[in-house]
């Protein structure tokens, strides 16, 4: 028995839902692009705020569009006390994902019915996050917030806010180029939460909150948490080939390898490698976990054919920034609320509810059974 017609395609793996003008990975050159140019390149070349205004916008920003874009975002970096203050009675035990989640929902009940677009609400969305993300980490601290300096760029305010310091410039690009690659990936399990809850016509902090549901998960945005996991148990490179044959022969997943998309290799993985490299030569410690890092990635491609995925080399990358690990997939969604609000936006600009079929495999057509007697 069946809802409908058709080959069951599990995890949606092939089929293709709609149309999108966001990004896409390119068949020729096997690159990821967002708005037709390739995220190496603009990683290599652009700004986080740029990057930013080019997914939202469809083109990268002018000079004065780009000065416009980056005041919005700094004036709208501060967070009502009443938001800190509710999340400050959540509990310890709970996830940072789960205070993120908890914080955009808090937004989305204050926010007005009306009067601003959803473009203004993603830009608003995007300064606030930071914030959170970085109060978050200091209350697990121990510490206080410390607000947010509208001086600062994106990335500067982000250490600031978490450190009480800038970072130096070679810190600070290394986070850029991050947030640039986890920017916008296609219809991925998060963003296409955010699409089918827009498509019932809910709002745009409902979408952002299922996203970030979903981007919590370990086979999702929750792998470069994993991933550092991963590190902290293995500490040389000599331990690699042993553990690593413990973990297949157990069949257990080895998180930052393989991608639904990449069959190749991720087109983000070398750019992010080298940041992580350049991150590792500042530090004994950067030094023996890159060490460690060569040889999995080696034994990773020769026993299992699999090649890394971003959140490989991102993971490492953020704890030698000094981010504690649970921190990790809130910075991903830093990033990512710019390509979710873009599909969002795009989702509502030609919306069709998303309501796929399944096959059924339950029991068949069959009658109701009398009731028993006394009952």
């Amino acid at each position: 028995m069946s809802d409908g017609p058709g080959e069951v395609r599990r995890g949606l793996d092939g089929v293709v839902a709609d149309t999108s003008a966001v990004s896409v990975v390119d068949e020729g050159s096997g690159s990821l692009l967002y708005r037709g140019y390739p995220v190496p390149d603009l990683a290599a070349s652009r700004s986080f705020e740029e990057v930013a205004y080019l997914v939202w916008y469809g083109e990268l920003p002018d000079e004065r569009q780009l000065a416009d874009f980056v005041t919005s975002e700094r004036e709208s970096r501060d967070v009502p006390a009443d938001l800190l203050g509710a999340l400050s009675r959540l509990p310890l035990t709970c996830h940072p994902m789960d205070v993120l989640r908890t914080a955009v929902s808090f937004l989305g009940a204050q926010a007005p019915l009306d009067g601003e677009s959803d473009l203004e609400r993603s830009i608003d969305l995007w300064a606030k996050l930071p914030t959170v993300v970085a109060a978050e980490q200091r209350r697990r601290r121990g510490l206080e917030p410390v607000a947010p300096d509208k001086g600062l760029s994106f990335a500067d305010n982000f250490f600031y806010m978490c450190n009480g310091s800038a970072p130096d410039a070679e810190l600070a690009r290394a986070f850029e180029v991050s947030l640039i690659l986890y920017a916008e990936h296609g219809f991925n399990a998060s963003t296409f939460t955010a699409r089918v809850i827009t498509s019932t016509g809910s709002d745009i902090y409902s979408a952002v909150t299922g996203a970030i549901g979903a981007l919590k998960g370990p086979l999702h945005g929750g792998a470069n948490e994993a991933v550092m996991a991963l590190f902290e148990k293995v500490k040389d490179p000599s331990e690699v080939d042993n553990w690593l044959a413990g973990e297949l022969g157990a069949r257990h997943k080895v998180m930052g390898f393989g991608h639904r998309v990449y069959k190749h290799g991720d087109s983000r993985v070398p750019t992010m490698r080298s940041t992580l490299a350049t991150l590792a030569s500042r530090s004994p410690e950067g030094t023996a976990l890159m060490a460690v890092y060569e040889r999995l990635e080696e034994q990773m491609l020769q026993s299992k054919g699999l090649y890394p995925n971003l959140d490989y080399p991102s993971g490492p990358a953020y704890f030698l920034m000094g981010f504690d690990i649970p921190t990790f997939t809130p910075i991903f969604v830093m990033s990512r609320v710019t390509g979710w609000t873009a599909h969002i936006i795009e989702q509502k600009a030609n919306n069709a509810l998303i309501r796929p079929l399944s096959t059924y495999v339950g029991q068949p057509l069959r009658p109701v059974p009398p009731r028993p007697a006394g009952r």
